[in-house]
C-alpha cells in the first residue's frame, strides 16, 4: 500500500529540532577559528567580535570561550595528533576542515565527558554546514583515527558493543 503524505506532511515543512547551547558554540568557535587562520585576527578580537554573531546569546558561552581558546593555544599539538593521519600537509587541507580537525581533536582531548562518537558527529554536521561537498567523509575519517589514539579504551569498548 502506497501512502501519500498531504500538504502539510512534506519533509521539508517538518521542523528542524532547534540547536543545543553547546552546537551553537561549535559553529561560533568554528567561525572564530576560520577568522583567525584565514583572517589573521587575534584571540581577543574574536571574543570581542563575538557577541555580535547570530546565536550568540544562545550559545554556550563558557564552552565558546574555553574551546576557542584551547584550540587556539595548543595548535601546534593538536596539528600533530591530526597529521599522523591525513594524507597531506595540515595546511593543505581546506581552511574550514582544517578547523573543525582541530576543533574535533580538540574536544576529544580535552571533553572526555562527552562520547567520542558525538564529537566526531558534530564535527561532520559542521563540515556538511560550512565544508565542501564530501568533506564531511574526510572529517569522520581523520577523526575517527585521533580517537583511536587519544580515547582507545572508549573505543575499544564501543567496538566489543559495550
Amino acid at each position: 500500500m502506497t501512502t501519500f503524505l498531504s500538504d502539510s506532511e512534506h519533509p521539508q515543512d517538518v521542523q528542524a529540532q532547534p540547536k543545543s547551547a553547546r552546537r551553537r558554540a561549535r559553529e561560533l568557535v568554528l567561525q572564530g577559528l576560520y577568522q583567525w587562520r584565514v583572517g589573521g585576527a587575534d584571540e581577543a578580537s574574536i571574543e570581542a567580535y563575538a557577541p555580535e554573531m547570530e546565536d550568540f546569546a544562545k550559545a554556550d558561552r563558557e564552552f565558546f570561550v574555553g574551546t576557542l581558546r584551547g584550540v587556539m593555544g595548543q595548535q601546534e599539538k593538536l596539528i600533530e595528533q591530526i597529521s599522523r593521519h591525513i594524507d597531506r600537509q595540515f595546511n593543505e587541507l581546506s581552511p574550514v576542515e582544517a578547523c573543525i580537525l582541530m576543533l574535533g581533536s580538540f574536544e576529544l582531548i580535552h571533553h572526555v565527558e562527552t562520547p567520542y562518537r558525538v564529537v566526531i558527529n558534530e564535527a561532520i554536521e559542521l563540515t556538511k554546514s560550512f565544508g565542501g561537498i564530501d568533506g564531511h567523509k574526510y572529517v569522520n575519517g581523520v577523526l575517527d583515527k585521533v580517537a583511536g589514539n587519544v580515547r582507545a579504551e572508549e573505543v575499544a569498548a564501543r567496538k566489543q558493543g559495550k
